[in-house]
């Protein structure tokens, strides 16, 4: 089931997500353990071949050592694979996994700020629980009865998983003047917002003009083109 929320920031800037229903976050769920899956296969590939080229006879101690490191080497990655693939991913690629960028889906903190290193380690640790008892059994029903779609491991990281705002190509925008009408990259609140900060930076304090376009842009550059991510604040701000 999909649903809305409406978050505020403390400089009462409002925006209005569309969190991310069970189906979605399930089939990311299927997506990521296929890829982890493939990464495990590809893992014990390396290791029988390592095994088969392993020295023998005269030097049969020093196989012996490498093989131990070998299969040291491999327990680590394995485990790299299994537990670290959530929170390194989810901690440094936008709050998403290949599965939840395939869904169109990412995590964000409380307040819609984005995910960090601790927010996703903890979420993920939970999700080890969850995913050992009943294969996630526990977090759909948490999530259908959470009005926010929260898993137990959502509420103890203060994060929340959205759909990703559906935007048109850019192209046509980098060749364009900076117009209002070019904010169809954003939904109806947060183009609003844009537009009534664009219309009043001028009589802002300098700091507090440089605070609120950073915050806005921080929420809308992980949707828009590599081309307009390297823009300023205030640039991406006009392009849209």
């Amino acid at each position: 089931m999909d649903r809305s929320i409406e978050v505020r920031t403390p400089e009462s800037i409002a925006f209005s997500y569309q969190l991310a229903g069970l189906g979605s976050r399930f089939l990311a769920v299927v997506a990521d353990g296929i890829l982890q899956a493939l990464l495990i296969a590809a893992l014990f590939w390396a290791l029988i071949e390592a095994a088969a080229h392993a020295p023998s006879g005269r030097v049969a101690h020093s196989g012996e050592l490498a093989g131990s490191i070998a299969i040291a080497v491999f327990f680590f990655i394995l485990f790299l694979i299994l537990y670290g693939y959530f929170i390194l991913f989810e901690a440094f690629w936008n709050g998403q996994t290949p599965g939840k960028r395939l869904l169109g889906i990412r995590v964000v903190r409380d307040g819609g700020y984005p995910v960090d290193f601790s927010a996703s380690l903890v979420r993920n640790l939970i999700r080890i629980v969850e995913a050992t008892i009943g294969f996630y059994f526990i977090s759909a029903v948490c999530a259908l009865a959470s009005t926010e779609n929260k898993r137990v491991g959502d509420f103890a990281a203060g994060t929340i998983v959205v759909r990703e705002t559906p935007i048109t190509s850019p192209a046509v925008l980098l060749g364009a003047q900076p117009t209002y009408a070019a904010t169809s990259l954003l939904g109806g609140e947060e183009r609003e917002l844009v537009h009534q900060f664009l219309e009043r930076r001028e009589t802002l304090p300098p700091e507090r003009r440089a605070e609120l376009a950073e915050q806005l842009a921080q929420r809308i550059r992980p949707r828009v083109s590599p081309e307009l991510a390297r823009l300023d604040d205030e640039s991406l701000l006009e392009r849209l």
